[in-house]
């Protein structure tokens, strides 16, 4: 949508750590990965963006498989330039040209696998990092505040992040970074489709990526209501938090934050892994996002969207066409 291919896209690891095969990676356990379904509602789906993929523009690069000698694989792909670059290549690029004295802030989605990767790597990754916000991760606060891992019965009080490598979530927290952790109870505070959507459909001015999210949010929201495989779907609104809080007005936001020693349970019991305990003996203090206003996050987001000079250059796939069809002058 921007009209540009040179922004790097890396990829990440397939595997929690520690559960690739250490002869050939390409193959491993999926103890924690199996907690996301294939079909409805899980890979498939996120894949695709639910069906709205085929309406963004085309990109014209394309690449083949990521073999490399030099990162585990067992041959060199025919085409090395066509080869898509692995996330922490993209790192490594982005650390040699940065400024001196710059520091990069890192915003995590995710599971944490490649930042744990690169703090196994790097002999001081906070002079690099200056800060870290972690969307993800739950502190339970009594016997009905469970987590999201909704495919693990034995897992209660987990948020899915955390699940999918708890190693790696482990190996991030207990490192000297500046952690801000954005955790499953604040998300839950702003995860309403009817509010979001209301507050997408008030605003006047309208972009291409206003409207592509207005319709992604209007078909999730419509399949959380009409099928039982969709109900968790609002856990995909919690996360755009870490992307206001990142970008937008703290003062409007009027967020909350506190300071808890935590430690994340790394232990290899399917029933316990992932999970966030304090800990005021051996937990590291990180700050943690309590509250924020809900209203004032719906606006904010809505707002960022519809700025016009951050908006795409080609808005769809349709409108692409269109363009491909007009003959050069």
């Amino acid at each position: 949508m921007m009209g540009r291919d040179d922004i790097p896209v890396g990829l990440g690891e397939v595997f929690a750590m520690n559960q690739s095969d250490p002869v050939f990676p390409a193959v491993g356990d999926c103890k924690y990965l199996k907690a996301i379904p294939h079909g409805s509602g899980g890979l498939l789906d996120s894949d695709t963006l639910y069906g709205l993929a085929r309406d963004l523009p085309r990109s014209p690069r394309r690449y083949t498989a990521e073999n490399s000698v030099k990162y585990g694989a067992p041959r060199d792909t025919d085409h090395p330039e066509l080869r898509q670059p692995l996330a922490l290549e993209i790192w490594d690029s982005i650390v040699r040209t940065l400024d001196p004295g710059s520091k990069i802030t890192v915003l995590t989605n995710g599971p944490l696998t490649s930042l744990a990767k690169i703090i196994q790597n790097e002999n001081n990754t906070s002079s690099v990092i200056q800060d870290v916000y972690v969307v993800g991760g739950h502190i339970s606060h009594s016997d009905a505040d469970k987590g999201n891992v909704l495919t693990i019965d034995s897992n209660e009080y987990t948020e899915l992040n955390m699940f999918l490598d708890p190693l790696a979530a482990k190996t991030v927290f207990e490192s000297s970074l500046d952690i801000t952790l954005i955790p499953l109870g604040v998300q839950r505070r702003v995860s309403s489709f009817p509010k979001i959507l209301r507050s997408l459909r008030s605003k006047t001015k309208r972009t291409p990526e206003e409207l592509f999210v207005q319709r992604l949010l209007s078909r999730l929201y419509r399949l959380k209501e009409t099928h039982h495989r969709y109900h968790h779907m609002d856990t995909f609104l919690g996360e755009i938090l870490g992307a206001v809080v990142l970008a937008g007005d703290h003062s409007k936001l009027e967020p909350i934050w506190l300071a808890k020693p935590i430690m994340i349970l790394a232990e290899g019991d399917e029933s316990k892994d992932g999970q966030v305990v304090i800990d005021e003996k051996q937990g590291k203090f990180v700050k943690i996002l309590e509250n924020v206003d809900p209203e004032a996050h719906y606006d904010l987001f809505a707002k960022q969207l519809t700025v016009k000079k951050q908006s795409a250059v080609v808005g769809s796939f349709g409108e692409q066409r269109r363009i491909w069809g007009v003959p050069p002058n």
